[in-house]
């Protein structure tokens, strides 16, 4: 099953607003409606979905403007920089380094321990705000990731168009956390702070293991979301 006709509006509506500052009014339902060529039915339940996310502020009689940053939602099976589309936002690489597969991570990532696994440290900025800190492990060295990543930003469109590697399945656990001293530095926040702490595990097509992260992300600017079909 595709995604909703609607989606692929409000992603070029996301793009509009990655373009325009907090308090700014979009076009039109009827003006985005005759850019994109679709209804204006369609148009509106995309707006109305960025509404409800926190995106966008309705005005009757007014108009819609671009929110001022309240929750970011987060889906599954898209990276930090995929759900931050229509943000401006950047990272900073924390560590990148080469190690031995210890035995969790051989569980893990299903290689021999001992073997090769790239391990990288990211802290996740919204207009030079830190959000969310995330250690991913990658088996293998992954030659060249310390020019390709920071070239293209995304870690999937990276692994993607670099290494060959397309995320085909993945499974998120999410639990809330405490910020302990290290962590709370790094993201600005009080020691204690609550943090919603989330490890993935992603697989290519073929069911390998290609990526296990533990993601920490402020838990006063996150909402997790989850879409299902059958």
């Amino acid at each position: 099953m595709g995604l909703p006709k609607y989606y692929a509006q409000k992603l070029r509506i996301l793009e509009i607003i990655g373009e325009l500052t907090p308090g700014a009014m979009i076009p039109t339902e009827r003006e985005l409606a005759e850019r994109f060529g679709t209804s204006r039915t369609t148009v509106r339940k995309a707006i109305a979905e960025l509404v409800v996310e926190g995106r966008l502020d309705r005005t009757q009689g007014r108009g819609t403007f671009v929110a001022n940053p309240r929750k970011i939602h987060v889906r599954q099976m898209t990276s930090f920089s995929e759900d931050m589309t229509g943000y401006k936002t950047d990272s900073v690489i924390l560590g990148l380094e080469r190690i031995e597969a210890t035995e969790e991570l051989a569980v893990r990532l299903d290689v021999p321990p001992g073997s090769t696994v790239t391990r990288l440290r990211r802290l996740r900025r919204q207009s030079g705000e830190p959000l969310a800190i995330e250690t991913a492990h990658l088996p293998g060295g992954l030659p060249g990731l310390e020019t390709e990543l920071p070239a293209r930003g995304s870690l999937y469109a990276t692994l993607r168009e670099v290494y060959d590697v397309d995320i085909s399945a993945a499974e998120d656990h999410v639990e809330t956390a405490l910020a302990g001293a290290g962590d709370a530095e790094v993201l600005g926040v009080d020691t204690g702070h609550p943090l919603l702490q989330v490890h993935r595990t992603a697989w290519d097509a073929d069911g390998r293991a290609v990526e296990w992260t533990r993601g920490l992300f402020r838990g006063d600017r996150f909402r997790f979301v989850a879409r299902i079909s059958r």
